[in-house]
């Protein structure tokens, strides 16, 4: 019924059903079907029409009075949506992690916002997930698990975490041959990981534990450091880790014992109209992930 109310305000604008025609790009004999039909739908006619002349009646004017500021609104509303879907410039909200956002996904943000300097971009950190429609973001970064399936998501990669100590820590401790072993260390627990899962690259036999901490923090450079300093063994994304690891500051621990991998998505609310600024993120992000060695884990554990 709306399409035939603005071709019937298109009529009277233009004065003429041939003019209301070319103008919509339908044959005149069904405009004037259409124009027939809403009339049926109110109960009453809304054109006086003769072989000259084409003018509303007074209930016609009265409705066409009513109804055309409507339209008028109504196309407006339709124009700012457009806008705010298919132009590049705006603002960008994204939930991620800490520790991902300010480790592998570092130089990303700033090579997008290089590339679309239109482009506002608000980044959200907590290593908490937090409710993507109730703060209000466009995307979130996500590690592990997707239980929501409210979420559209795109693989970015996967960070394998590993078991790493110092040297020094590691010649004066207790021998270490395998998970079981673990309990006789102290241990440096970066939350939120509250789980260590292994399984041994030969024999497939598998692992897990909850860490008995000797020391905890919730940030994982932390973590990193006290293992460096010698304080004891942490569990880590090698993400976190290759620098140190690169320069024997931290040797893996347990060679033989392959630690859990991670599967890292971007997600978004399913169902929405995903304007353009979001789309260009996700496929920046896609792209600069799969060109990232860092992102390319060992296969998961089952």
């Amino acid at each position: 019924m709306l399409d035939d109310l603005a071709l019937f305000v298109s009529v009277v604008e233009l004065g003429s059903l041939r003019a209301a025609s070319l103008k919509a790009d339908l044959p005149a004999p069904t405009v004037t079907r259409r124009l027939q039909k809403l009339e049926e739908a109110l109960g009453c006619r809304l054109l006086h029409r003769s072989a000259r002349r084409l003018v509303p009646t007074p209930e016609g004017l009265q409705y066409f009075e009513q109804c055309r500021p409507l339209l008028q609104a109504l196309q407006q509303a339709t124009q700012s949506l457009d806008a705010h879907l298919h132009q590049e410039a705006g603002l960008v909200r994204v939930l991620a992690p800490i520790n991902l956002a300010n480790g592998p996904l570092r130089s990303y943000w700033s090579s997008f916002m290089r590339q679309h300097p239109s482009i506002q971009l608000e980044l959200r950190l907590s290593n908490h997930h937090e409710d993507l429609l109730g703060v209000g973001g466009d995307v979130a970064v996500r590690a592990g698990p997707l239980p929501d399936s409210s979420l559209s998501q795109r693989r970015l990669g996967a960070v394998s975490n590993v078991l790493v100590a110092s040297p020094d820590y590691l010649k004066s401790a207790p021998p270490l041959s395998g998970p079981a072993d673990l309990g006789a260390h102290r241990l440096v627990v970066a939350d939120p990981v509250t789980q260590w899962r292994f399984q041994h690259r030969h024999t497939r036999v598998q692992h897990t534990c909850v860490p008995q901490a000797h020391c905890r923090v919730n940030e994982m450079q932390l973590a990193a450091h006290m293992a460096e300093s010698g304080v004891g063994l942490t569990y880590l994304p090698h993400t976190q880790l290759h620098a140190r690891m690169q320069r024997g500051a931290l040797v893996e621990a347990l060679p033989d014992w392959q630690a859990e991998q991670r599967t890292v998505y971007v997600v978004w609310p399913q169902g929405q109209l995903m304007p353009l600024r979001v789309r260009l993120l996700v496929e920046h992000l896609v792209a600069c992930a799969a060109a990232d060695p860092l992102l390319q884990g060992e296969p998961a554990l089952p």
